[in-house]
């Protein structure tokens, strides 16, 4: 690694953050952060592509620092009026704050989408992204939800449901690129289940601790995505997975099975895999079935097909995503790994870099276009 290369490069990696709307003293800050890491790991691992790696790893710095201060400030806020009656009532600020912005006036999508912008601090083009709709129709979706509730007062709380609802959503915006964001959600949904004996509740926590527990071994030291079947499981915590098994079979025990109990069950089967080759792929199929049976959500589905593919062949993964919409996002990625499997690798290196011009970060963006390089190599050798 020579100095002479960084310091090169500081300017346009810079210009890369400013022009994605990062301040400039920010934008600096991130790539110090980032220079500080690319001397630790060049050495022994140099990027082929040293700009995009600095890119990569700033921009992450970058959203680190930037949500780390969100939630900072979200945990300072105060709530104004009298708390919350009933189960829902809570000591922790921010999870009052959950509460009442899932307002009995709102649909529980509304109130949803209103508590991620406004409380979660997610934007909305992260909002319109979990729920799989154009941003333009989350933005009227949020200014409606707003409109209803100005002129009530917040002092009638929402449902559990819904106050789980955005706790997953944001949990599932934190475990994808923050960890301080998931890490939140963790200690808001662990106050919760103190809180409320719900095994839904259970079951939710569950889940977030059988998925953090996998964080350490989810990206490489040059910040790369690092795939399930690939992950060096000796980094998973396996107090998080001992925890979240012991808190789902509890909540299972009651026989009230919910959505975030049977993704959690999911979760336990790969926790409790010694390998990838070990998963219990036919239980996995199994549960999928009940979530969808609870949900009828089409990434349940798609998840489904990944699963049957694994347990039947990928002929039956492949058999099981054809009933699926095409623009659901992720299907293309999931069709590619399937079409490899298949012993098909030109579909699946096209599949592969057509999932990639559409991928929601960049980390999933860099691995896709990895695999799509990787078969054509292959094809050309």
């Amino acid at each position: 690694m020579k100095e002479s290369l960084l310091r090169e490069l500081v300017p346009a990696v810079i210009g890369v953050l400013v022009r994605r709307g990062t301040d400039f003293a920010a934008a600096e800050d991130a790539v110090q952060d980032a220079l500080v890491e690319a001397v630790r790991v060049w050495p022994d691992d140099p990027p082929r592509d040293p700009k995009g790696w600095l890119v990569t790893v700033a921009w992450r710095k970058f959203l680190d620092a930037s949500r780390a201060d969100t939630s900072r400030r979200h945990r300072e806020a105060r709530v104004e009026g009298e708390p919350p009656p009933g189960p829902g009532e809570v000591a922790d600020d921010t999870l009052r704050l959950y509460f009442l912005c899932a307002h009995p006036s709102l649909t529980p999508a509304s109130a949803v989408a209103l508590t991620l912008r406004a409380v979660g601090g997610l934007t909305t083009r992260q909002i319109a992204q979990a729920y799989l709709v154009p941003e333009t129709t989350m933005a009227q979706r949020i200014s409606r939800a707003k409109r209803t509730v100005s002129d009530v007062r917040f002092n009638q709380p929402g449902d559990v449901a819904t106050v789980l609802r955005v706790l997953y959503l944001v949990f599932n915006e934190g475990y994808s690129g923050d960890i301080d964001l998931a890490g939140e959600a963790i200690r808001l949904t662990r106050r919760l289940a103190a809180e409320i004996d719900h095994e839904e509740v259970a079951g939710l926590l569950a889940l977030m601790l059988l998925h953090h527990a996998r964080r350490p071994a989810r990206t490489g030291p040059d910040g790369r995505l690092v795939p399930l079947a690939e992950q060096d499981r000796g980094l998973w915590d396996t107090r998080l997975i001992t925890e979240g098994v012991d808190v789902l079979q509890a909540a299972l025990a009651r026989d009230r099975l919910g959505e975030f109990q049977a993704q959690a069950a999911v979760a336990a089967l790969h926790a409790d895999a010694r390998t990838a080759g070990e998963t219990d792929w036919v239980q996995i199929v199994e549960w999928y079935d009940e979530l969808v049976r609870l949900t009828d959500s089409p990434v349940a589905r798609l998840n489904r097909a990944v699963a049957v593919g694994e347990a039947d062949g990928p002929r039956g993964g492949l058999a099981a995503l054809a009933r699926l919409d095409p623009a659901l996002p992720r299907h293309t990625a999931v069709a590619a790994y399937l079409h490899e499997r298949d012993g098909d690798p030109v579909t699946a290196a096209r599949l592969y870099a057509e999932a990639a011009r559409s991928a929601p970060n960049l980390p999933e963006r860099d691995h896709l276009m990895r695999q799509a390089a990787r078969l054509n190599a292959r094809l050309r050798g």
